[in-house]
């Protein structure tokens, strides 16, 4: 099956496959608004990682890899397998994310 983005998902939907390499899904589950506003917060990890690699800051650097482990748990692509997992453990697992995610930016 063939994505827009040029990725292509897995059969059973689990994983999609960028230039050969296969990662996990983002939990289908997750409401598009929430999956939308945990991308925004991944993307500003990922900017503060590079922000922190350039000034050499490992503190601010352990900090925006937590952000994006976070994010990426958040959206199921990381931690437990989300087809494993009941539909009320899966939504407790991107709203707890989404919920720490707001806290740590305020």
């Amino acid at each position: 099956m063939q994505r827009k983005s040029g990725s292509e998902l897995s059969d059973d939907g689990h994983h999609i496959v960028i230039d050969g390499r296969k990662w996990r899904a983002t939990d289908p589950l997750v409401p598009e608004e929430v999956a939308a506003e945990l991308r925004r917060h991944l993307m500003a990890a990922r900017r503060a990682v590079r922000d922190a690699l350039r000034q050499a800051d490992a503190e601010a650097e352990g900090r925006a890899r937590a952000r994006v482990q976070m994010a990426k748990t958040a959206l199921g692509e990381r931690g437990a397998a989300w087809w494993e997992q009941s539909e009320g453990k899966r939504k407790e697992r991107w709203e707890e994310g989404l919920k720490r995610l707001d806290e740590e930016q305020s």
